[in-house]
């Protein structure tokens, strides 16, 4: 169905004369070879054309036309000017979700703009052509990547954009199923107290935009509009205006729950005081509905930017984050390298206590029976009650303790630099014994099948049994600080001679080697045979668990020095480049990523769909899964 404007939008409106289209095989200033027509609009044509400046590649690109035949000198010269500001607008702008723009010229009363091509269908077509509804997951993704993309225009600098014309059509769904806006022809820069034309579409604008006066908050009623009509396929446009609260979403589709259908009738509140009052706040709503629905940590992708990801809490600590954060019964707690443990409340990031030791903490607490088991520079493993942070026994080895404690059999595993690792009984607080390796521990040990595994920075791998008795040993060329697990009789860990090893647990014999593009000291993850880790070259490389076949890699912007965790269908890992990612870990796509000020080495915590993380920035950070 054709849009209908409010006002006259430069269309040429009904009894004007047909506007000739461009024959495909015209050739424009030399080089846009036109294909098809991909969109007719009153003022011209949109045509899929072919660069012909890449000869040896065919490069697709968009020309959008527009034919001036006003009759009017003036109303040619506004017409021109508003097209030239739309061709200026979309140069200033650097979104995923908004076209490139290529070029634009004049030719006789025809002018042309060239964009990227985007290669997919607008919403509007999706919906007519679905059978049935559209699946609320979808539809909620689809509205916190619009949420992400008009809260970067309403933040443009100097000088913030409305879009004011938000609807199915002008949202294309680009063969990724990811959101992109297009048409920016009535989009306009927001300045306080202006008052302009009265132009969007009926059925998705806002009141006051009929009175031209459209704000951001405009858009905020328009998305809620265009959310309604995905939701609900009752097209706007045939309904009186303003009406929606006369046909709500789940009275028309049920199976939409009663979370989002709460967010869209904020968003289209006839009052604009009375929506939410940024698109930003809108999107947060998005998410708190996913998150409660349990749609969020299914949804395909969010491609939120790190600007886009609000921590729900940060706690700063007085030095540098290294470790890796535990959870028991509503609490965090995490270590730092102003030597102190820390206890935080999971929810608010409310402190609750800290115990102070001598020495930073690098080593990710335990906890076992009401205690919480760590190790310290000091050269000590701590055990302190978790709800008290009072001590109730300490173990003293000869060097500094950077491995994490593994709790088993009765028993507390743990590493030293020292060049032991040390089987502590859990009852007594004492020795039960000490296997001397040729190197320090620094790796986290793993406890399978009656051993112990354990690597040494010596590059020594080693079984040893409850008994303390090494069972057998194998050796790579390098440091393994990697922590490694056993799954199927397999055990899996990396080393800094660059090499992703699975051995036989039961005598060490090498299964196969993955070679990594440099040095590793990652802990290996798993999940649906597959084993996923990160090296120093900045890669997250996805490896099938059977025969290390490449599935897929992950580039970020420096080393890898914290481990993956995998939660549901997704995969979060943190790098120096001070990031933490979170990729869909099937197929290694980015779905979002958060900013810290500073490297991550430590590994995040999952817990409850909500990411803990901690930097060298000294900050604690929580964030939505």
């Amino acid at each position: 169905m054709e849009t209908q404007r409010i006002t006259q939008s430069f269309d040429s409106g009904k009894g004007s004369e047909p506007r000739r289209q461009l024959s495909a095989g015209t050739t424009l200033t030399e080089r846009y070879l036109i294909q098809e027509v991909i969109g007719v609009g009153g003022m011209g044509s949109v045509y899929r054309a072919r660069d012909l400046h890449f000869p040896s590649v065919v490069k697709l690109v968009a020309v959008k036309e527009m034919i001036n035949m006003a009759p009017d000198p003036a109303v040619r010269q506004i017409i021109v000017q508003n097209f030239e500001r739309e061709a200026n607008l979309l140069a200033t702008l650097n979104h995923s979700a908004i076209p490139r723009i290529y070029d634009y010229f004049t030719q006789n009363e025809h002018s042309y703009l060239v964009l990227e091509f985007i290669h997919g269908k607008d919403l509007e077509a999706i919906i007519s052509e679905t059978d049935g509804f559209l699946s609320e997951e979808q539809v909620l993704t689809w509205g916190i990547e619009l949420c992400d993309v008009l809260e970067y225009l309403h933040g443009h600098k100097p000088d913030p954009i409305v879009f004011r014309d938000m609807k199915p059509s002008n949202v294309m769904i680009n063969h990724n199923g990811d959101v992109v806006l297009v048409d920016f022809g009535i989009a306009k820069t927001f300045q306080t107290g202006q008052r302009g034309t009265m132009i969007g579409t009926e059925g998705y604008s806002p009141p006051e935009q009929y009175r031209g006066e459209a704000n951001h908050l405009a858009d905020v009623y328009a998305l809620g509009a265009t959310l309604h009509h995905a939701l609900t396929r009752r097209d706007p446009r045939l309904e009186p205006p303003f009406s929606f609260n006369e046909r709500p979403v789940r009275r028309i589709n049920p199976a939409i729950s009663a979370e989002l259908e709460a967010v869209v009738n904020t968003a289209l509140q006839y009052n604009p005081e009375e929506r939410f009052p940024s698109v930003a706040e809108m999107k947060n709503a998005l998410m708190t509905a996913g998150r409660k629905t349990g749609l969020l940590s299914r949804m395909p992708t969010t491609n939120l930017s790190s600007t886009s990801i609000k921590p729900l809490w940060t706690f700063q600590c007085e030095d540098e984050v290294r470790g890796t954060p535990t959870y028991y019964q509503g609490t965090v707690f995490i270590g730092s390298y102003d030597n102190n443990l820390y206890a935080l409340n999971g929810a608010d990031g409310k402190f609750q206590w800290k115990y102070a030791t001598d020495g930073g903490v690098v080593s990710r607490p335990g906890v076992y029976d009401g205690n919480v088991y760590f190790g310290s520079e000091d050269k000590s493993l701590h055990v302190i009650g978790a709800r008290s942070g009072k001590v109730a026994w300490t173990y003293r080895t000869d060097g500094p303790i950077r491995s994490s404690p593994r709790i088993a059999e009765g028993h507390v595993f743990i590493g030293s630099d020292d060049e032991h690792l040390h089987a502590i009984n859990l009852a007594t607080g004492r020795s039960a014994w000490k296997f001397e390796t040729a190197g320090p521990i620094r790796s986290t040990p793993f406890v399978a099948d009656e051993l112990v595994y354990v690597g040494g920075e010596s590059g020594d791998f080693y079984a040893i049994d409850f008994g303390g008795t090494m069972k057998w040993r194998f050796q790579s060329k390098r440091a393994i600080t990697s922590s490694p697990f056993v799954e199927k009789q397999t055990v899996y860990f990396s080393s800094m001679d660059g090499t992703l090893y699975a051995l036989d647990a039961r005598n060490g014999w090498a299964i196969w080697r993955f070679r990594l593009g440099k040095g590793s000291i990652v802990s290996p993850a798993a999940a649906d045979n597959m084993i996923f880790t990160g090296a120093a070259d900045g890669f997250i490389y996805a490896v099938e668990s059977q025969n290390a076949k490449e599935l897929w890699r992950f580039r970020t912007e420096h080393q890898i020095s914290g481990s993956p965790v995998i939660y549901k269908d997704a995969l979060y890992c943190g790098s120096v480049d001070g990031v933490l990612y979170c990729l869909e870990y099937k197929t290694g796509r980015l779905r979002w990523k958060f900013a810290t000020q500073a490297a991550i080495t430590g590994t995040p915590l999952v817990y409850d769909d909500i990411v803990y993380i901690g930097s060298t920035d000294k900050q604690v950070y929580a964030l939505l899964a």
